[in-house]
């Protein structure tokens, strides 16, 4: 490798949602994940639901869904009539 044009390479500290907290190597000293082997339902067994800040709501509210629906119902009422 050429000297001087690579990231240090030093040991990191992986912190999880769960709590969890390893040690690995990486270009980052502090890296945060949501999840992490400890609490992964593969590695776990159990079902975990994970919803990071809303994402359906901020989806729905983005894009006016709650809106959309009430007036597709009150056009699909006046079409079967």
């Amino acid at each position: 490798m050429k000297a001087g044009i690579h990231p240090e390479y030093v040991e990191a500290t992986v912190t999880c949602g769960c709590g969890n907290k390893f040690v690995t190597r990486s270009t980052k000293k502090n890296i945060t994940v949501e999840i992490c082997s400890a609490c992964h339902p593969f590695f776990t067994g159990k079902m975990k639901y994970v919803d990071t800040t809303g994402r359906v709501e901020k989806f729905q509210r983005k894009y006016n869904w709650d809106k959309r629906k009430k007036q597709g119902e009150a056009a699909a009422e006046k079409t079967a009539k």
